[in-house]
């Protein structure tokens, strides 16, 4: 069998590819965010030696159900069973050697494990066209980041069954088993959270803007939405240009919020009444600046998402001595020529613009 699977080997690799571009395909099509989706092929020693340890149990080569896995690792224990019912839709399963080990509930089970299907190539889906597999079953293993943590320590250790621990290191076992089961129900409790806040933030900054803090994904929304929005399309009205509304830049919320919270601003609704006061001089001051400053901006084609936040954080380091305009400059890290240089150009526009010195 060792030598049939040998000659066999380059099917059973293209078996391995066809079943990873098909979970990831499964699983990309549902939505899903994962960490990642991965394929191996047993190699010819381990087959023989999983032959010697279980004599008789596998009469022919297709008997042994392992020779091609496929494993599937989600960020939360919830998103396994997600994937296991896309497993289930998209593949022929063969139930008699599959196992939901997750749904083993004994309260001193051994293992904190994940979902284990065997399964048959769906010959009609595209990935395993042409490949004449369809009657080789091959795994598919589902686990959550913790599960799969679990698994390779407690595999590294040697550990694959009860029987196999020591008694007096066993109870530990247990007690980590239960540690990673929190965990994992934390972090999926933390992702419930973060959606729940995103999803209340339009009602809450329109109800009670004193009671959202200025964070990453509050910037976000802001960005879309008055009065940050038009005072930027305001700006990029003044300078004649596009405001580039859909700006690839995944950064710049995080960089405009850490601004923010330099300049001391904390809450959406204290940003509303600053830029609600402070219109004028943003409009005025943006329009002298930029032109001047055309090596920072002009590459992009554009004004980006959030100049108007910029521009006001600029406005605030020039009247107050605590706030250092270079820092501003290199929070935006948009910048061809040295912080100093363009802090300095900073400070003599404010002077011209507003009429007042600017702060040293």
């Amino acid at each position: 069998m060792v030598s049939d699977y040998q000659t066999w080997r380059a099917q059973y690799e293209a078996l391995r590819d066809a079943a990873v571009a098909q979970m990831g395909r499964l699983v990309r099509g549902a939505g899903l965010n994962i960490h990642h989706v991965t394929g191996r092929v047993k190699q010819p020693l381990s087959l023989a030696d999983k032959l010697r340890r279980k004599p008789g149990r596998y009469a022919r080569l297709g008997d042994v159900t392992d020779l091609v896995a496929v494993r599937v690792i989600t960020y939360f224990e919830s998103d396994v069973q997600v994937v296991a019912g896309l497993v289930e839709a998209g593949y022929v399963v063969d139930w008699d050697h599959s196992v939901d080990k997750s749904k083993m509930h004994d309260p001193d089970r051994f293992g904190y494990l994940g979902v284990h299907y065997v399964v048959y190539p769906p010959a009609r889906e595209p990935e395993f066209a042409g490949l004449g597999m369809e009657k080789m079953r091959f795994e598919i293993q589902i686990r959550s980041i913790l599960q799969h943590a679990w698994a390779e320590i407690e595999h590294d250790l040697g550990y694959k069954n009860r029987d196999a621990v020591p008694r007096e290191v066993r109870r530990r076992f247990y007690r980590l088993a239960g540690l990673l089961e929190m965990a994992d129900e934390e972090f999926m409790a933390l992702a419930r959270m973060n959606r729940d806040y995103a999803a209340n933030l339009p009602v809450r900054v329109a109800e009670e803007p004193e009671g959202v803090f200025v964070d990453v994904q509050s910037v976000t929304y802001l960005l879309d939405v008055a009065p940050v929005r038009l005072l930027d399309e305001a700006v990029a009205d003044a300078l004649n240009v596009t405001l580039l509304v859909g700006w690839p830049d995944p950064e710049r919320p995080q960089r405009l919020t850490s601004l923010l919270h330099y300049i001391g601003v904390r809450s959406v609704g204290q940003l509303q009444k600053e830029l609600a006061r402070h219109e004028t001089d943003i409009l005025r001051f943006a329009a002298a600046l930029m032109p001047r400053l055309r090596e920072a901006w002009t590459p992009a084609g554009g004004a980006r998402p959030g100049t108007s936040l910029v521009h006001y954080a600029l406005l605030r380091a020039c009247t107050n001595p605590g706030l250092d305009p270079a820092y501003i400059v290199s929070l935006l890290d948009l910048t061809s020529e040295s912080g100093l240089q363009m802090a300095g150009t900073v400070r003599e526009v404010y002077e011209s613009v507003i009429g007042r010195p600017a702060s040293s």
